[in-house]
């Protein structure tokens, strides 16, 4: 199994596997058929609260931002949920809206899947 980021912006490919939308609100500008998706994890994603205030920080506090969600994780059926559906399945492409490739909290769930046994690729 490996997991892997990919954002929703960019084209689906047959080599993403299992293509899941990890960001509670629908990306804008992407129909349901563009994005090819498999399923949508939402609860995945961080709290509202959480997300609400990560969006109205900068980018120095994203140690925080992730410290924060990983609790959250720990704590999250959802992420679970995933982490099941990575063991059954050769690739998963966790799917998101945000532009900045590395602080964006699908990488912090990647990690935290890859920190709770799933193969994960960077």
């Amino acid at each position: 199994m490996a997991i892997v980021i990919k954002r929703v912006h960019d084209a689906p490919e047959a080599s993403d596997g299992v293509r899941i939308l990890v960001d509670r609100l629908w990306p804008r500008g992407v129909s349901k058929e563009r994005a090819e998706l498999d399923d949508w994890a939402k609860d995945a994603a961080p709290s509202p609260g959480l997300r609400t205030e990560w969006h109205r920080a900068d980018a120095d506090r994203f140690d925080e931002f992730a410290a924060r969600y990983r609790a959250e994780l720990d704590e999250n059926a959802a992420a679970q949920a995933l982490l099941a559906v990575a063991r059954q399945h050769d690739r998963v492409t966790l799917v998101y809206g945000a532009r900045d490739a590395v602080h964006n909290h699908a990488a912090v769930l990647r990690d935290w899947l890859g920190e709770h046994g799933a193969d994960v690729e960077r």
